[in-house]
């Protein structure tokens, strides 16, 4: 058992794809976590499919490494906005956080974000510059830009003495002083950990107490809850008291203290017992006969267990903290059975008990979704904190094996105490090459984006500063790609809610909709890329309803992908004549989903994603039409 002298608590903290789960990567080798001969992956902390598949980290992970006499517990947060509600929770279990800063990019978006949450807490933040190696590097300049946010944000004069340390996580040096140090090994990074990182405070002979941060799922034992432990020690068949709380308002941030009574309610409290303890050493999680304050450890036992719970002994009277805040939603989407005529032909068409109950499974784990029954005999209301975080539920649920159909993202509403109706909006931040300026404030400007501010950062880019609605980002990324050669770079991050912005037309082109079901023919297909873009392939199965291509203007366009050449016994001065297609855009599941409009659905199977009419059959569209314009 380590002394609580020698633990130390921190987590690492950055925007998306600065170098988060690669330091850890590092910092094992460093420790010699894995035996010398081990084939060892990179981003090893990163132990998802699909987080190494698309690059980033989606749920945040805890490790530890022992160095000299120190054991230092690490957490690997996300960077993407869409899963920031694990970087605030997290932040309650350790003493500091690992800052990482791109010395290209400086700070971005989530960079602020978690930083304000760091500083608010009282966290004294390590800086690290990190890939000072890369050409077009500027780690002074980064710096700088970095203790400007740091005052910005409103740190104390302790807070703004930082440590800074400067490095490359990728090739595993870090150093003090760029000019003078020796760029090999990452003991600078312990030292540094060591000295400016507290150790837990928390009085041993107390009466045991926690708070729970995070919780997981284990089968054949159920919930389990992690959090660090505050005081006292816990043994495996402990009897304790589960208090659960809730917060009274939304604003409670805003507040520089929080009562009770005032702020939150005590919601229950119930007597549980304690079934298994687990703590982590390196990468695997071990389990421990007891634990003691300054721990960071997993609890099984409590059937209900929840984000924000305090878990204490049965002597303490009044033992319940302030709950720690769940995100909300902002974005909704419809999952929705799949009704189309292939159905069940890539893998299981499910019924809509099924997705209740994958939806369920999620719903023990995933706290920031919601899942809301509207009465519909085909689907559920499904909510998340963003297009992402909806679009990774998707994919998994593709990879199980099932069907379904997804309609087009929406953004949640608000009403505020006037009668004003509200959206979410968001901070945008775009690093453009000077000549596509131009294009890029055109286009977020007609998606209602407001430009705030503009920054020559040299080397022949400009920063852009918007606020913008969330509903103006939905179905942008793709173009703003286009639209910059894909030499631009877009980082955004939710700020609240603010007044409706009006209409917001997302997408100028209309789809092309099939009239009739078979397989797509090459003689169709070349007549029909002349209107538009395409998403087929000659042979590839269409039906009626199915949107095959994107159509060159603004109105659908009837069409059938299906037809074939008319055969006949005379000869053709174009007998001859070879038909030329083009290759198709394959629309892949983030792209589909920002592309679907209004009215339209998106089925997705473990093979395939066709977008589709939400009526499928062209008359029962005409009437429904007729019957909102006569509605007004």
């Amino acid at each position: 058992m380590t002394s609580i002298e020698k633990i130390r608590n921190v987590a690492i903290i950055a925007h998306i794809d600065h170098g988060k789960t690669t330091l850890i990567d590092s910092i094992f080798r460093a420790t010699r976590l894995f035996r010398e001969n081990a084939r060892v992956a990179e981003r090893v902390m990163d132990n998802n499919e699909l987080e190494r598949e698309r690059g980033i980290t989606i749920r945040a992970k805890h490790c530890s490494v022992e160095w000299k006499d120190y054991l230092i517990n690490i957490i690997d947060t996300p960077g993407h906005a869409d899963f920031s509600g694990e970087v605030e929770r997290i932040l309650s279990m350790v003493d500091s956080v690992l800052l990482l800063v791109d010395a290209n990019e400086g700070p971005m978006p989530q960079t602020r974000y978690v930083l304000m949450r760091s500083l608010r807490l009282g966290l004294r933040p390590i800086v690290i510059v990190n890939k000072v190696d890369r050409p077009m590097a500027d780690p002074m300049s980064a710096l700088h830009k970095t203790f400007d946010l740091f005052l910005e944000l409103g740190a104390s004069d302790e807070q703004c003495d930082f440590a800074v340390l400067y490095g490359s996580g990728l090739h595993g040096w870090i150093v003090r002083d760029l000019d003078s140090d020796t760029r090999e090994g990452i003991d600078a990074l312990f030292e540094t950990i060591v000295a400016e990182v507290p150790a837990p405070q928390g009085n041993l002979n107390a009466p045991f107490l926690m708070q729970v941060s995070t919780i997981g799922w284990r089968d054949h034992i159920g919930r389990t809850g992690t959090g660090r432990v505050l005081q006292g020690t816990l043994r495996k068949g402990d009897d304790i008291t589960r208090v659960t709380a809730q917060w009274k308002r939304a604003n409670w941030l805003q507040k520089k203290s929080v009562v009770r009574g005032e702020d939150w309610d005590v919601g229950g409290t119930y007597p549980e017992r304690v079934n298994y303890l687990w703590v982590t050493r390196g990468l695997d999680t071990v389990i421990a006969d007891e634990v003691v304050a300054g721990e960071i450890v997993t609890i099984a036992g409590p059937k209900e267990i929840s984000i924000g719970d305090t878990i204490a002994a049965p002597e303490i009277e009044d033992p319940a903290l302030p709950p720690l805040e769940i995100e909300e939603p902002t974005v909704s989407m419809l999952f929705l059975v799949n009704t189309g005529p292939l159905a069940g032909r890539d893998g299981n068409a499910v019924t809509l008990r099924q997705i209740r109950t994958r939806l369920d499974r999620e719903l023990r784990t995933n706290v920031a979704l919601r899942v809301e029954d509207l009465g519909r005999m085909d689907g559920l209301k499904v909510s998340g904190r963003g297009e992402l975080h909806l679009a990774i539920l998707i994919e998994e649920m593709r990879r199980e094996g099932m069907e379904l159909c997804v309609s087009p993202p929406e953004v949640i509403t608000r009403m505020d105490d006037n009668g004003q109706l509200l959206e979410p909006m968001e901070e945008l931040n775009i690093d453009v090459p000077l000549e596509h300026q131009g294009i890029v404030i055109e286009k977020v400007s007609q998606r209602k984006g407001e430009l705030t501010h503009m920054h020559n950062e040299g080397r022949g880019m400009l920063r852009l500063e918007f606020r913008i609605p969330t509903r103006g980002l939905i179905g942008y990324r793709n173009e703003f790609l286009t639209d910059t050669r894909g030499l631009g770079i877009m980082a955004s991050r939710f700020i609240g809610y603010g007044p409706w912005c009006g209409d917001i037309v997302s997408r100028s082109r209309g789809s092309m909709i099939s009239m009739d079901t078979g397989d797509a023919t090459s003689y169709s297909l070349e007549n029909l890329q002349e209107r538009g873009t395409l998403f087929i392939s000659p042979m590839d199965p269409v039906y009626q309803g199915m949107i095959v291509g994107e159509h060159s203007r603004p109105n659908d366009l009837p069409c059938n992908p299906t037809k074939r050449k008319a055969l006949t016994n005379h000869r053709a001065v174009g007998k001859d004549h070879s038909i030329g297609l083009d290759v198709p855009r394959r629309l892949t599941l983030d792209t589909a989903l920002e592309w679907i409009a209004p009215g339209e659905l998106l089925e997705v199977t473990p093979k395939a994603v066709r977008p589709r009419k939400a009526i499928i059959d062209a008359e029962e569209r005409k009437r429904e039409e007729r019957r909102r314009a006569a509605a007004g």
